[in-house]
């Protein structure tokens, strides 16, 4: 953890720190006060706006992201936890073209209102990195932390197949 560079002192104001990120690549500084959420920090400090707040009690899963390659929920997690390590967020997906993912999201009408998808998108990229050929129960399973109030999910498992697939014949297998 890093060093404080403010302390709290009796005015009340909370103790910042110094943290280095590395988000879609790009290695980011920023000082943070130690109680700001990675979420937060993402979004309001990075203006990474993909990454969705739902709920703020790890219960919809809209904020997802990756974080050392292992989807997390960031409104869980303390920006000066992420200190040092790499994040991706769904804006770090797409490169030239769109990731096999977002293709089968667009392809299999996997979203409806949206909202859900960048944390759905992330939940399913972390699946198909550890098993590039899952099966719909092993879908419904890697998905099961994030949740869609729209689709009822068929399209969503539909577009993960349809990743699964495209992701072997392009030869990545589940990595990207």
């Amino acid at each position: 953890m890093a060093v404080a560079e403010r302390q709290a002192g009796e005015d009340g104001i909370p103790p910042t720190y110094p943290i280095t990120v590395s988000v879609n690549g790009k290695e980011h500084e920023a000082t943070v006060e130690g109680r700001t959420l990675l979420v937060h920090f993402i979004r309001d400090t990075l203006g990474l706006t993909g990454t969705h707040i739902g709920c703020d009690t790890t219960s919809c899963g809209a904020c997802t992201v990756l974080l050392d390659g292992r989807a997390v929920k960031s409104c869980a997690i303390l920006a000066v936890q992420a200190d040092a390590r790499e994040i991706r967020t769904v804006e770090g997906l797409e490169t030239d073209v769109l990731h096999p993912v977002q293709k089968g999201f667009v392809e299999e009408h996997g979203l409806q209102c949206g909202f859900c998808t960048p944390g759905m998108m992330l939940a399913s990229v972390d699946l198909l990195e550890k098993n590039p050929n899952p099966t719909e129960d092993e879908i419904r399973h890697g998905i099961a932390g994030n949740l869609c109030r729209c689709t009822g999910y068929v399209n969503i498992v539909k577009a993960v197949q349809f990743a699964a697939k495209k992701l072997q014949e392009d030869g990545q297998g589940g990595g990207t």
